[in-house]
């Protein structure tokens, strides 16, 4: 038999047993699914309002946008202006609403909304980009 006072120790001990494991669930980090970061592809421009290389808007990755994150024109000029093409259900395209962004050859940043050529786009849906001046020039985008 215990007596009164190591009674009171032992409850006040699983008391505190009790608050520190459930302060330990509490603390403890919720495991996830994350999805995969952005997806780069590498294509080829089409001509304007034109087709290039097609690519398909990435399903497993967080980035919701076609961003352009790399052009290099194939011609003498050190610029051109660009536009996200999607494909629709029916098998014809059009251009996101941005139209064309001008671009010097070189990187952009993925965080620079100029380069956002299309937005909230689904994934798995078909993409290309369009030069305005001429097609052939190499970009990538990052969905």
């Amino acid at each position: 038999m215990l007596k009164r006072g190591s009674t009171n120790r032992a409850l006040v001990a699983g008391a505190l047993t009790f608050v520190s494991a459930a302060a330990g669930v509490a603390l403890a980090p919720v495991a996830s699914a994350a999805p995969q970061a952005c997806t780069a592809s590498s294509l080829t421009t089409g001509p304007y309002e034109g087709v290039g290389t097609i690519r398909y808007k990435s399903a497993s990755s967080t980035c919701g946008d076609l961003n352009l994150t790399y052009s290099f024109n194939s011609t003498s000029r050190t610029y051109d202006s660009y536009a996200g093409r999607l494909r629709r259900s029916d098998g014809t395209w059009f251009t996101c609403a941005k139209r064309y962004v001008l671009a010097y050859d070189g990187s952009h940043s993925i965080n620079d909304s100029t380069y956002w050529l299309c937005t909230d786009v689904n994934d798995n849906t078909p993409f290309t980009v369009a030069s305005l001046n001429e097609g052939g020039d190499s970009v990538t985008i990052t969905h």
